[in-house]
This record gives structure tokens, C-alpha cells and sequence, in this order.
């Protein structure tokens, strides 16, 4: 693995469940951090903004009102976000896990290992949705 990890919008997220519209999507996390600030340079990376598990990348805002806020769940080094989709928003809806990403981290080296062996498969992540959805009827 190259330990590039690519923030897509979950099957299962209302977003992509609802039918609805998506208005708009910022990377303005506060007042003084914009995702769009990141410059990564050369072979380390300088310059990448660190992230946490729980760092935001983006404000999802739809046509009815929600806003939906993306947080990276990933340790590391953000390497880009993905600004096609300022300018054509469905992109996350009708290609979410190509085009429509909505970032790149790389994770520190040392925790790449523990990060994967973390990750659901693909049956194992349809299953807890399984469950989701029956305990919530």
C-alpha cells in the first residue's frame, strides 16, 4: 500500500441516500484555517496541514437547509482536497468515490498499519448497515 487514503462521502450518508441537492461545500473550517491554505511540498510533504481523527475538511451545505460537517477519521497529513467540486457540487453525489472525493491524507507511517487493519470490508461495512437500519425500525 502507499498509505494514501481518499475521503469519499459513505454510501449510506444522507447525502447520497436522500435525493437531495447539494448547495454548496466549503473548506472554511474557522475563522483562521481553510483547507484550500494547504501547500504541500517535496518528498516529506512540508507544509501539509496535520489532521486528526476528528479535524473537519468540509461544510456540506444542501438546498434544505442541513449542513453536513466532513471530518477527516484519519490521522496525517493532508495532501489535497479535491476542488472540483466547489464549482460542480454533484460530483459528490454521482461520482463520490472517483471524482466526487472529497480528500487526500497520507497517514504517518508508523500508524498506516493499525489504520488499515481498522477498515471495514465491504461485507463487513454492509452489515453493520444492516444492523443500523433494523435497530432504527
Amino acid at each position: 500500500s502507499c498509505r494514501i487514503c481518499v475521503i469519499t462521502l459513505a454510501e449510506a450518508h444522507p447525502l447520497l441516500q436522500s435525493g437531495k441537492t447539494i448547495k454548496n461545500i466549503n473548506y472554511q473550517i474557522s475563522a483562521n484555517c481553510s483547507r484550500l491554505q494547504n501547500k504541500v511540498s517535496g518528498k516529506s510533504k512540508r507544509g501539509a496541514q496535520f489532521l486528526t481523527e476528528l479535524a473537519p475538511l468540509c461544510r456540506i451545505s444542501s438546498s434544505d437547509g442541513e449542513e453536513y460537517t466532513i471530518y477527516s477519521c484519519i490521522r496525517g497529513r493532508l495532501i489535497e482536497v479535491n476542488e472540483n467540486i466547489l464549482s460542480n457540487p454533484a460530483l459528490l453525489q454521482e461520482k463520490p468515490s472517483t471524482e466526487g472525493y472529497i480528500a487526500v491524507v497520507l497517514p504517518k507511517f508508523e500508524e498506516s498499519k493499525s489504520i488499515t487493519q481498522g477498515l471495514l470490508t465491504q461485507k463487513e461495512y454492509e452489515e453493520v448497515l444492516l444492523k443500523r437500519r433494523s435497530s432504527a425500525s
